[in-house]
């Protein structure tokens, strides 16, 4: 299992700022997270920029037990 990171406002959705998911790609993790939090995660998933272990990310790269996918929206501050 993954474990995965949230921030901001996808944090908020979730309830939890880490889950353990499991999947063999970033797209299977971020599936079952949005199957674990729901509507209004699954809202927020589009606009958030995806990470492994530091490093972006496109849905169909390989993710294994050790990795951290982590789910970025965007921010704003001043």
């Amino acid at each position: 299992m993954a474990r995965l990171r949230l921030f901001a406002s996808i944090r908020e959705a979730a309830g939890t700022n880490a889950a353990t998911v499991d999947g063999a790609t970033v797209d299977e993790v971020v599936s079952g997270a949005i199957e674990r939090f729901g509507h209004d995660f699954a809202l927020l998933v589009p606009i958030c920029r995806v990470w492994v272990n530091g490093e972006p990310a496109v849905g169909d790269d390989p993710v294994v037990a050790d990795d951290e996918v982590a789910l970025l929206p965007p921010v704003s501050g001043g």
